[in-house]
């Protein structure tokens, strides 16, 4: 398979790395990392650097998935915040949802105009979905939604959560779940932050107390939640799906610039990043092109992304402690490589832990037997 860019491809390359020269912005003081990053995708947006294959009429430009990888090694490049992390979310909007559905919210979602976040995990049902206990009632012109939702991102700062809920028997498993879009501000919604090891608070806890939801907020049909579910992790688990690839691009250029490119062990331990790097760039890319020439949604080969994604992140912070020396795991030398490290620890188990992504690939890839 040809990994090189077409001509097309080349002129927006290099049209987007002239955008990025002028156009890469800073956090103000003191601005929380989640508006500045919702500060970022507007930018992006009115650059018209988002949505790249999403349909013309939600905002999108009908590109090539390949564009999406293009984007993401250009921004990790030029060292510039994460790609947004709308298309996981986005896809099962545009998979399941009603044309009234989509019209209302992917617009919002695809400018930035609107922020969400995922409200799948439980106290009692993390890697194992099909466990949930939350749980939406049958009311006049809706539901009431109670339960608890654990591990999602800047749910504080969110305006929607897409959100797992039972609507079947409790003891139904994969069966009897359903999707909904609950809105953050609405009566009987209680979200309490969770300080996580690096002392920052991306993760929240989402507290449903008989919350209304029309059934209009439901996606797709009752019991459907299930394989939106899955879609959803499916997408979830991919590099450029949501931003991860533009963030260890830039983390990379970033450590180069601070690195001693005199010294031979420095140049090994980066030349070793730089074939991790490329590697799961290019798996990324050959993903992609084999999305766009099939009509099948991701399935469990997206768990092989995940594997390499979880490598990547591990091996380049890792890394980054050592050349910068015990200092650095007290905090006292590059105390941002410290943060970063200790939040990487987790890639082994959001998205799925890894031992249920070594699982999925030896059942549903390998054949082998559970």
């Amino acid at each position: 398979m040809d990994f090189g860019d077409t001509e097309d491809v080349a002129r927006f390359r290099r049209r987007l790395r002239d955008w990025l020269a002028d156009n890469v912005i800073v956090p103000e003081p003191g601005e929380p990392e989640p508006m500045f990053l919702k500060r970022w995708h507007q930018v992006l947006y009115r650059g018209g650097w988002v949505g790249l294959a999403w349909p013309k009429e939600y905002g999108g430009q009908e590109l090539g998935n390949v564009y999406d990888v293009v984007l993401n090694e250009e921004v990790g490049a030029a060292d510039a915040p994460d790609a947004p992390r709308i298309g996981y979310l986005g896809r099962a909007l545009l998979q399941w949802g009603t044309d009234e559905q989509k019209d209302r919210y992917l617009p919002g979602l695809l400018n930035g105009d609107d922020f969400w976040c995922q409200g799948f995990s439980e106290p009692e049902a993390g890697s194992d979905l099909a466990n949930i206990a939350t749980r939406a009632t049958p009311g006049e012109g809706g539901y009431r939604i109670t339960g608890q939702k654990v591990w999602s991102t800047y749910a504080d700062y969110a305006d929607h959560c897409l959100l797992l809920a039972r609507t079947g028997p409790a003891d139904g498993r994969h069966k009897g779940i359903s999707a909904f879009v609950v809105a953050m501000d609405a009566p009987g919604v209680r979200i309490r932050p969770i300080v996580a090891i690096t002392g920052e608070s991306e993760f929240s806890e989402i507290f449903l107390d008989e919350v209304a939801v029309p059934e209009a907020a439901r996606i797709g049909v009752e019991g459907d939640g299930w394989p939106i579910a899955m879609m959803t992790v499916a997408y979830e688990r991919g590099a450029a799906d949501v931003g991860y690839l533009s963030k260890f691009g830039a983390a990379l250029q970033e450590l180069r610039a601070q690195s001693d490119l005199d010294d031979p062990a420095v140049c090994t331990e980066l030349g070793r990043l730089e074939v991790h790097y490329r590697v799961l760039g290019q798996h990324v890319r050959r993903r992609l092109q084999e999305r766009e020439s099939s009509d099948a949604l991701p399935g469990p080969e997206m768990s092989v992304d995940k594997i390499l994604m979880t490598s990547v992140d591990q091996a380049l912070h890792g890394a980054a402690l050592r050349l910068a020396g015990p200092a650095a795991l007290s905090g006292q030398v590059n105390p941002e490589w410290l943060r970063r490290y200790l939040y990487g620890r987790a890639a082994s188990i959001y998205g799925g832990s890894e031992q249920v992504q070594l699982n999925i690939i030896a059942q549903r890839l390998l054949g082998l037997p559970r």
